[in-house]
């Protein structure tokens, strides 16, 4: 997969640990296109955690209405950085155990930040990556806790991060949820899914 995909990264834009976390929160449900399409007008109206923390929620709404889910990812950015700024003096922390307890964040955005904003490797599973993991036969499970722990058995700790940009671009391109693009794709040799109806 490495050949195939040599310059796979977030797509996701940010310039720091805070940007990438807002922005992972409005990826939900959302195309990387479309928030960062948002983003340019959000990070320079509010540029730090407090800034979020003390906005008006109407006003957030607005600015990432086109996200969808609006009113819930307003509410989470704005209770997640009231925790960063109550918790963590307004900056991104550096652990699992500190992120996944701020509202809006579980484990994939949690390892989003922490590979991409920190070089903490970490297997971010969405969609993409626990379709591709069930359908490559490298998982059973749906449940991405339980997908991520057996692709951190099978997958060295230096290449999770992009291990997990790999196979997001990979169903992105190839792998559709729908109509994977099976001719095309240069794991057909390997795929247990090639022949199956």
């Amino acid at each position: 997969m490495a050949e195939g995909y040599p310059t796979a990264h977030c797509a996701l834009h940010y310039t720091n640990p805070l940007e990438l976390l807002v922005a992972t929160i409005l990826s939900a449900q959302c195309t990387d296109e479309r928030v960062n399409k948002v983003t340019p007008a959000l990070f320079k109206r509010f540029p730090d955690a407090l800034s979020y923390a003390e906005c008006d929620l109407a006003e957030l709404e607005t600015l990432i209405r086109s996200t969808g889910f609006f009113r819930n990812k307003s509410k989470n950015i704005q209770a997640c950085c009231k925790d960063l700024v109550a918790r963590h003096a307004g900056v991104v922390p550096r652990s699992m155990e500190e992120l996944v307890p701020l509202p809006g964040v579980g484990r994939k955005t949690a390892n989003v930040i922490l590979g991409n904003a920190f070089g903490i490797p970490g297997i971010p599973v969405d969609t993409h990556v626990g379709r591709l993991s069930r359908r490559m036969g490298l998982t059973e499970y749906d449940d991405p806790v339980k997908v991520e722990s057996d692709l951190m058995k099978l997958i060295p700790e230096d290449e999770w991060t992009m291990f997990g940009h790999r196979m997001i671009f990979h169903g992105r391109q190839v792998c559709a949820s729908r109509k994977p693009n099976c001719e095309e794709c240069k794991l057909r040799t390997i795929c247990p899914m090639i022949g199956v109806d």
